[in-house]
């Protein structure tokens, strides 16, 4: 990068810093540090849901997402408005009727202490281990770009975040998603105007979505079906998009405190439902056009040609060893392919205009080429594993990242890593200080001080704050051991969803039998729980093994399924009395 990249880069960064520790001011108290005090309207509660849920993974993996396998992708979010309206109806006014400081505390109200520990201790379990990767993201643009070791990046990533949601708690977390974000989208816009703008001259925009269309990479709706039926362990197509994600969506927005805590922090209901219900409008959207950018860039290297592997730090290493000779055939074998893409791809899109009749059999060459080229590509990592074995060949959270390196102007290379950069710090914000809130009411006032709720740890407030910035921290450090270890994950957005798809369900169908099936008592819904983790895991393992075949957005139904059938039989074979908690009672 140029002298004025770094400048762009580093002034970005200390701004956001510098406004979130502006912005930190709160009440030193719990309530303030968590919950902001429940003062936030319902355009920054709806600016938090999204830049908590909006992390780095998303702007750095998903463009490369669709690169490699087209806008599908986008299926997986088809079932999250749905779970908005069900969330505004039901979850919203229980919990914030009720006062809770995380959404585990109605679980003892309804059932017993163990049942909201182990749902929380889930909850820590799987958000710990996401925010990880999450912290992984974004350290992979310093690795790259600067050859650092990638674990001294985690550090350093990890280190500049944790300084100010240590330091402002909910409230800084929630003003700063709302200016990265505005930055964000911003620059993400700025890409994509660049992507077309660098295309060739005659070629616009509709054209190179007909080149993207005709390469398979608009794919946006998939039926899931083939000739043999329903292809179950095919990961994103309509069927499992609305239904496995709304389970999901359901899950993560319902009972996960990442989010849970960003519509606590609300005035009151309306206005948590209201942005709660935009997101429901906006997300879908946003992540298409996200996705489009990938379609987009796939387009912009069929008319220029682009490395093999995107990676040119492995690449630049490997060609030192006994492979290089044969590594660099294959990538000469493949600028050759590009070099035909080139023309194909100009004679369709001049075709196109003319409508000379022959865009079918153009069409049909662009695939074959494609083919070649995916199939060299395959080659060449396979010849990167034989050179050393250490290194991850999964180059797709990489592709979005060396087009902004290789093709943007000085200045906005900066600007474009900085982006990356919030948006990672966004979530991760948000992560952390739920993961605290968590450890602290959960936890900490409930066994150490046998306080079941945190409302009455009003005698203690000044040391609890206090201790709620050591969780923070502690958390922080627990998050960046793991990111050190979240290397060879392939695609970044796909590792995150499906680490929260082995947690998700079996949470989202512990709250289902508390709200709607008041008869189940606490000790039918924990050992339906337990139960329904080892079968959600026991799937996935046999996912794998190629026993059966099952996509990951299936889990969390299968999850959700288990705990609610599972403790309709139980109550049977263990009748308890179920505990009657209504909004009224609060």
């Amino acid at each position: 990068m140029s002298s004025l990249d770094w400048t762009v880069l580093a002034v970005t960064l200390t701004g956001i810093i510098a406004y979130g520790l502006y912005k930190s001011s709160s009440t030193k108290n719990m309530e303030g540090y968590f919950l902001s005090n429940r003062t936030m309207p319902w355009h920054i509660v709806l600016l938090s849901i999204v830049g908590t849920q909006a992390s780095a993974v998303t702007f750095l993996s998903a463009p490369g997402q669709a690169f490699t396998d087209g806008m599908r992708f986008v299926q997986y979010y088809f079932g999250l408005p749905i779970a908005m309206v069900i969330l505004s109806i039901t979850f919203v006014p229980i919990f914030n009727k009720l006062k809770v400081f995380t959404a585990y505390e109605y679980l003892e109200q309804r059932f017993d202490v163990k049942t909201r520990t182990f749902t929380s201790a889930l909850f820590l379990l799987s958000r710990g281990l996401s925010t990880g990767i999450s912290i992984y993201a974004p350290s992979i643009i310093l690795s790259s770009l600067l050859g650092w070791d990638i674990y001294w990046t985690n550090i350093v990533m990890g280190g500049l975040l944790i300084i100010y949601t240590v330091s402002g708690g909910a409230r800084a977390v929630a003003h700063t998603q709302k200016l990265q974000l505005a930055i964000i989208f911003a620059g993400m816009f700025v890409a994509g105007y660049y992507i077309v703008k660098l295309l060739p001259q005659g070629v616009g925009f509709t054209d190179a979505l007909k080149v993207s269309g005709a390469s398979g990479k608009l794919n946006v709706i998939t039926s899931g079906f083939t000739d043999k039926g329903f292809e179950w362990k095919d990961r994103y197509n309509i069927i499992s998009g609305i239904i496995g994600g709304f389970f999901l969506a359901l899950s993560y927005f319902g009972t996960d405190q990442s989010q849970v805590g960003r519509y606590l922090t609300a005035k009151n209901s309306s206005e948590s439902r209201l942005g709660l219900l935009m997101n429901g409008l906006v997300k879908v959207p946003m992540q298409f056009l996200i996705l489009l950018l990938g379609a987009l860039l796939f387009t912009f290297y069929q008319f220029k040609s682009g490395p093999v592997f995107y990676n040119s730090a492995v690449s630049e290493k490997v060609y030192q060893t006994k492979y290089g000779d044969s590594l660099q055939l294959l990538e000469s074998q493949y600028n050759q392919i590009s070099s035909r893409q080139q023309n194909l791809a100009t004679a369709y899109v001049a075709a196109s205009h003319n409508k000379g009749g022959n865009e079918a059999v153009l069409k049909d060459s662009i695939r074959a080429a494609n083919q070649q080229a995916d199939k060299i590509r395959a080659d060449y990592k396979v010849l990167l594993k034989k050179a050393d074995s250490s290194i991850d060949t999964n180059d797709t959270n990489y592709i979005f990242l060396r087009f902004v390196v290789d093709n943007l102007p000085a200045g906005l290379v900066g600007l474009l890593i900085a982006i990356i950069f919030l948006a990672a710090w966004g979530s991760i914000a948000a992560a952390l200080n739920s993961l605290a809130s968590c450890t602290m009411i959960d936890f900490y006032c409930r066994f150490k001080e046998h306080q079941p709720h945190a409302d009455d740890a009003h005698l203690h407030e000044g040391r609890h704050y206090r201790l709620s910035k050591w969780f923070t921290f502690a958390w922080g450090v627990f998050c960046i051991i793991i990111a050190e270890f979240s290397n060879r994950m392939g695609s970044l957005i796909e590792a995150v969803n499906i680490l929260g798809s082995l947690f998700y369900g079996v949470i989202l169908g512990i709250f289902l039998v508390a709200f709607y099936m008041k008869r189940i008592g606490s000790d039918a819904v924990f050992w339906s729980a337990v139960v329904g983790e080892l079968i959600v895991i026991a799937l996935f393992i046999l996912d794998h093994t190629d026993i059966i075949g099952l996509g990951f957005l299936w889990l969390n139904v299968a999850g959700a399924l288990s705990v609610v059938l599972l403790s309709l039989v139980m109550q049977q074979l263990m009748p308890s009395h179920a505990k009657q908690v209504t909004v009224n009672e609060a």
